[in-house]
C-alpha cells in the first residue's frame, strides 16, 4: 500500500495550495443562489466552457495521481506526465479552480483562482528547493531536461 506523507516543511504549503480551491467550491455556488458576483459574459457559454476546463483539470489530476501512486517509491519520478511538466499536481489544481469558477459563473471565484497562481508558483519554488536538496544533481538535470514547471512552452 502507498504510504506517502509530505515532508513536514511542505505540509503547510499543501494546505495553502488547496485553500483557494476549497474557497472556490464554497463561494462559487453563492453566485447561482443569490445572483451576486456574476461574470459579465453569456451564462451558458461560460458554464459549458467552465465544465470543459474542469474536466480537463480533473483528467490532468487523475493522470498525475494514478501515475504517482503506481510509480513513486522514494525515487525521482521523471516519466509519464512528468516528462512534459515538473509539477502536474499544481497545474491540475489551477485548471480545476478556473474551470469551477467559470462553471459557477462567479467573478469572486475567478478572482480567487487568479490569486491562486502566485500561491502555486511560491509553492513550486519552495518545493523545488527541497527537491534539489533531496535529489541534488539528478533533479538539476531533470530541470534542464524538462524546463516547464506547469505549462509546456509557457512556464
Amino acid at each position: 500500500m502507498f504510504h506517502y506523507k509530505p515532508p513536514k516543511e511542505l505540509r503547510a504549503l499543501f494546505i495553502v495550495h488547496y485553500a483557494p480551491l476549497l474557497l472556490i467550491i464554497l463561494i462559487g455556488p453563492l453566485t447561482a443562489c443569490y445572483g451576486v458576483w456574476e461574470i459579465p459574459l453569456p451564462k451558458l457559454i461560460t458554464i459549458i466552457l467552465g465544465f470543459t476546463i474542469f474536466l480537463l483539470g480533473t483528467f490532468v489530476y487523475f493522470k498525475w495521481e494514478i501515475f504517482w501512486h503506481k510509480t513513486y517509491k522514494g525515487q525521482l519520478v521523471t516519466r509519464g506526465i512528468f516528462q512534459y511538466i515538473r509539477h502536474p499536481h499544481y497545474t491540475s489544481l489551477l485548471i480545476v479552480g478556473f474551470g469551477l469558477a467559470l462553471f459557477f459563473y462567479s467573478v469572486f471565484a475567478l478572482i480567487i483562482a487568479i490569486i491562486a497562481i502566485p500561491i502555486m508558483i511560491w509553492s513550486i519554488i519552495d518545493e523545488e528547493k527541497l527537491l534539489i536538496k533531496q535529489y541534488g544533481e539528478l533533479y538539476k538535470e531533470y530541470m534542464k531536461k524538462v524546463p516547464w514547471r506547469m505549462i509546456p512552452k509557457i512556464f
